[in-house]
């Protein structure tokens, strides 16, 4: 394969010893399971091997559950140390304006003579390491190689007033002194007032979500040339001699369900969990599909109103651990005000509310795992960084008065460890989202949400980019497996795997589905007690798939189309155990 153009040039870094490996950076579970992040010598002047450590550390723990009765590294997974090589680089679509991180994690064990690749794609707005459990964790262990990509998203982070940004090991570089990861149009915008930071997600001004598959298969092409450079002695790797599974959570998820469209059959199968998809196009075959935006700005306006509705008093998150909850109710109140419900008398307004989201498809089950993206603030940080991306806008053009600031000296202490630290999205480590240009926090999402209702000239342009962000039919003969927790409140399966799912399968694609009760969308909050009482993680599932899939592939079965309800049963207070997730031992 003749080495493309479309990626910087490469840094190379090996990983081996007891104190750095592939798949933790040499934490191992017990350094997983630290409430504390590794530490750095010098605050001011992390080294590049700091922040890769941190970057594990964050990475693992937000979307794993490595809490000790969770199960990880006994039930299922195995955390031993797994030395190689890492192999990274900015990769640039043809069109776009910022680049995507790629990077190929090559361990020792890979076998070029039965060469084993999974490429993926970081959950939500997160960095480059943003898969590093769902797809590393399974893969290194045997032996494959994983190609990564940030998705146009990650955490690359701008601040105006420094002109710094990211450099590719993760340091902090002033603008000119080389390549950063992100680098808004102009870097040094008029307007953006004192603290002004830029995130690539939502201020690339690349709409990166209409490009997820792309970015996918530009990783796959990125490891391929890699390992054909480290095996030279070998025949080049290319799509025909190489097994490429794909493997995401989440957006990750979509984004592997984009690259499964491509005609070129360079994908053997797909894994993709809870996917944040949208098929447009699904209506006439069964459930109807709703673009995340819609939901999640909704959401973003009713369900603090809604949750304080009596007739979700058995909600059980209602008073569990999460600590003391908002007082919602005066979420009715400016509802109201802004004349969306018809009262502002409680419960009227709360069951008014409550009522539009249950026409709108939220189940009691997808009710009670929402409680925890109302307390933690989920559907404003979602919806404002994605309405920003749709609009393509930068810092000081972000719509409905928000705008991204640094919290003066707080987050200037925080500004180096900025890469490895945030999860892609403000706000966090620092860095706040600011809605003060409206009246009222309400106000602000009314706004979000008329962007969605309305029919001015942004909402239109807003409605096109979403349009390009539909998924459309997998490859005809390509297997793939849809798993998703039927208890999930931010993604509810009801708005985009069953649809999707349903539409692909009246096609006569190679499509299964897993449906898990007892689980959400957060592996990672199973750790708290209550919630990992009640809930299942998904990745033992997406793991077994995984498993299945490349079983099947070893023995020449055909793909299977069939839906599977899982049978599962909540844990209660006891550790984790197989007879809980009563995984299938098939695919067909």
């Amino acid at each position: 394969m003749d080495k493309p153009t479309s990626w910087s040039a490469v840094r190379e870094t090996a990983h081996r010893g007891d104190a750095d490996d592939l798949l933790t950076a040499g934490l191992g579970l017990a350094g997983l399971q630290s409430a504390t992040p590794p530490v750095i010598a010098d605050a001011s002047n992390p080294s590049a091997d700091e922040l890769r450590r941190r970057a594990f550390w964050t990475n693992w723990r937000g979307i794993a559950d490595v809490s000790p009765a969770g199960g990880l590294g006994s039930l299922y997974g195995d955390l031993s140390p797994v030395p190689g090589r890492e192999f990274q680089a900015f990769a640039r679509l043809p069109g776009a304006r910022q680049p995507h991180r790629v990077l190929l994690q090559l361990p020792d064990a890979f076998d070029p003579a039965k060469p084993c690749l999974v490429v993926t794609a970081s959950s939500g707005s997160r960095g480059i390491y943003g898969a590093i459990s769902m797809a590393g964790g399974w893969a290194l262990p045997r032996g494959c190689a994983v190609a990564y990509t940030d998705k146009g998203a990650g955490t690359g982070y701008f601040d105006h007033d420094s002109q710094t940004g990211v450099a590719l090991d993760g340091r902090r570089l002033a603008v000119g002194a080389g390549e950063l990861e992100f680098l808004p149009q102009p870097a040094k915008l008029d307007g953006t007032g004192p603290g002004a930071v830029s995130f690539k997600h939502a201020h690339s001004q690349d709409n990166p979500e209409a490009d997820w598959g792309r970015h996918v298969r530009q990783a796959a092409e990125f490891a391929l040339a890699q390992l054909s450079m480290a095996y030279p002695q070998h025949p080049p790797f290319d799509f025909a001699n190489t097994r490429i599974l794909a493997v995401a959570v989440s957006n990750g998820g979509a984004a592997v369900l984009r690259a499964a469209e491509d005609a070129e059959p360079w994908l053997d199968g797909v894994v993709a969990v809870a996917p944040n998809a949208y098929a447009a196009q699904a209506g006439e075959a069964g459930p109807t599909a709703r673009a995340a935006y819609d939901y999640l700005t909704e959401a973003a306006l009713l369900m603090p109103c809604a949750l304080s509705s009596p007739q979700l008093g058995h909600l059980t998150l209602l008073q569990s651990s999460l600590g003391v909850l908002p007082d919602w109710q005066t979420a009715c109140v400016e509802a109201h005000q802004l004349g969306l419900l018809s009262s502002d008398a409680m419960p009227t307004a709360a069951d008014e509310a409550l009522a539009v989201l249950r026409a709108g498809g939220w189940t009691d089950a997808a009710l009670q795992a929402a409680v925890l993206s109302t307390r933690f603030d989920l559907w404003r940080a979602v919806a404002a960084a994605y309405a920003s991306a749709y609009l393509r806008a930068d810092v000081s053009t972000m719509p409905c008065g928000y705008s991204v600031v640094a919290a003066g000296e707080v987050a200037r202490a925080a500004m180096s460890t900025w890469w490895s630290d945030s999860s892609g999205i403000p706000p966090g480590v620092g860095v706040l989202l600011n809605d003060l240009a409206q009246n009222s926090r309400t106000e602000a999402l009314a706004c979000l949400r008329a962007l969605w209702t309305s029919d001015s000239t942004e909402s239109q342009t807003l409605h096109a980019a979403i349009a390009a962000t539909a998924v459309k039919l997998p490859r005809v003969g390509l297997p793939v497996v849809v798993i998703h927790g039927l208890d999930d409140g931010l993604i509810p399966a009801a708005f985009s795997s069953a649809p999707y799912v349903a539409w692909a399968q009246s096609q006569q694609r190679d499509v299964q589905y897993w449906q898990v009760p007892h689980a959400q969308h957060f592996d990672a909050f199973l750790g708290l007690p209550d919630l990992g009482a009640s809930y299942l993680p998904l990745m033992p599932y997406a793991w077994r798939a995984l498993d299945l899939l490349n079983a099947d592939l070893d023995a020449g079965r055909a793909p299977s189309r069939q839906s599977l309800a899982i049978s599962s049963q909540t844990r209660g207070k006891d550790a984790l155990a197989a007879s809980h997730l009563g995984l299938p031992d098939r695919l067909q």
